[in-house]
Parts: structure tokens; sequence; C-alpha cells
């Protein structure tokens, strides 16, 4: 069964994370199968952009607890994202959570609908936004990134644009879209390869820099009996343990 819907229309490639019962959560098989498509693109000229969403009320909820992806493959997704030589847009149009902000902050432009929200919830599971640091980080303004790290407030729309998180807040998220995408399918391929690149150069350094080490720190956080606690109690529907 594909967790992904793919359609296309004059250049634009659209990528809809198809797994709503879960709240498209990042599964191992919903990251593989995203990380082929995104392949696919990059490898087809006919493809001037790519447009990431999602069906259903959640664009994603982050890992799939119950089947997490490996952290390896789930680092490789994002910078694909960040690397693939096409624009990535995301229209968001309801919640996003944890994983799925790190897959925002690898996007190029992001349209959220007024409606959306936000937050970076593993610090209440015992976890850390390790992995999705590789994106989050170079975008956010630090003082708020310090905020939501640490907190796991949720936040809205305006919020979002504000702290860099995404590029325009909209109540017709198609409507905001068509100016972009129109602009796009007026672009040299050469020209936006090249130009996404230059804008991109940042997020990869991060890679470059850190990617192992915060592999290492997600994997040892995962395994601890705090985040072990975190997890069950997340899924038992309850308070964790260290909740005053």
């Amino acid at each position: 069964m594909t967790l992904l819907r793919t359609t296309r229309d004059r250049g634009v490639t659209t990528l809809a994370l198809d797994a709503p019962r879960t709240r498209n959560a990042l599964s191992a098989p919903l990251v593989a199968e995203l990380a082929d498509a995104l392949a696919d693109c990059a490898r087809d000229p006919a493809v001037r952009a790519v447009v990431l969403t999602h069906t259903g009320g959640t664009f994603c909820a982050g890992a799939d607890l119950t089947a997490p992806p490996d952290p390896d493959a789930f680092v490789a997704l994002l910078r694909h994202v960040v690397e693939v030589p096409k624009p990535v847009v995301a229209r968001v149009d309801g919640h996003v959570r944890a994983g799925g902000l790190g897959l925002l902050g690898a996007c190029d432009v992001v349209v959220v609908s007024e409606r959306s929200d936000f937050a970076l919830t593993e610090v209440r599971i015992g976890l850390a936004p390790a992995v999705v640091s590789l994106t989050l980080l170079p975008r956010l303004d630090p003082r708020a990134a310090a905020r939501y790290y640490l907190t796991g407030e949720r936040f809205g729309a305006s919020e979002a644009v504000r702290i860099g998180l995404a590029t325009v807040a909209a109540a017709d998220t198609d409507e905001a879209l068509r100016p972009v995408l129109d602009a796009l399918r007026r672009a040299s391929p050469q020209g936006l390869a090249a130009s996404k690149a230059l804008v991109a150069a940042r997020v990869l350094e991060t890679f470059e820099r850190d990617a192992d080490a915060l592999v290492r720190r997600s994997a040892s956080l995962f395994a601890s009996a705090e985040a072990r606690e975190g997890m069950t109690a997340f899924l038992e529907r309850r308070d964790p343990a260290w909740v005053i």
C-alpha cells in the first residue's frame, strides 16, 4: 500500500504524504517512499519543482513511535530535500509536530494556512529535536528556537513566519502558492539548480559538521529508560512519571 500520493501538473510534481490514519507519522516505509520519489524527481528533466503536502488534518506528526525510521535514513531524507536540484515547496494546512518541522526546515519555500499549528514535542517524551536541528537551527531565530525546543509549546502560523520556519501564512494556500509556482515555471532549470545550491549551502554545512553526532545523540536518547517511559505514556495517553 502506497503512503505517498503523486500528481503532476505543468512541470510541478506534488508529493502528498498519504497516511492520515497515523497522522502522516514518519514510519520507515514512508521515509523510504518519499526518498525514492524525490530521487525520481531529481532525475526527471520535466520536473521543474516539487510540492510537498499532505492528506488529512496533519502534515506530519513526527516519528512513528510504533515503527520509527532509522535515524540515518531520516538524515538522508532531509539532506535529499535540501540537495535535490529542484525547488521543494511545502504546502501545509493543519498540524505539524516534531520531525515534521524538520521536513519543513529542509524545504526551500513553506506556505502554511492560517489555521496551521506547530510544536517541537520531543522534550515532553524524554527526547530532543536532535536530527531535525540539521535543518531547523540554520533557519530559526535563535531565541525562538530556544523557547520552543525547551518548552514544546504549540505556536501558530504567524509565529512560524516570524521565526523563520514558514515563508508565508495565508487564508488560502492554493492562492498563495499560485504566484510561487508560476514564477518557478518561468525560471531556467539551470538557474534554479544553481540558485538553490546558493541558498542551501548553509544548511548543508550543518550536515557535514553535525550529522553523525546528532544521529548518535538521537539513538542514545531513544534507548534511554526516560524516553521509554515518555513514549509509553504518550501511547497510553497518560502523563509520564516526571510530570509535577
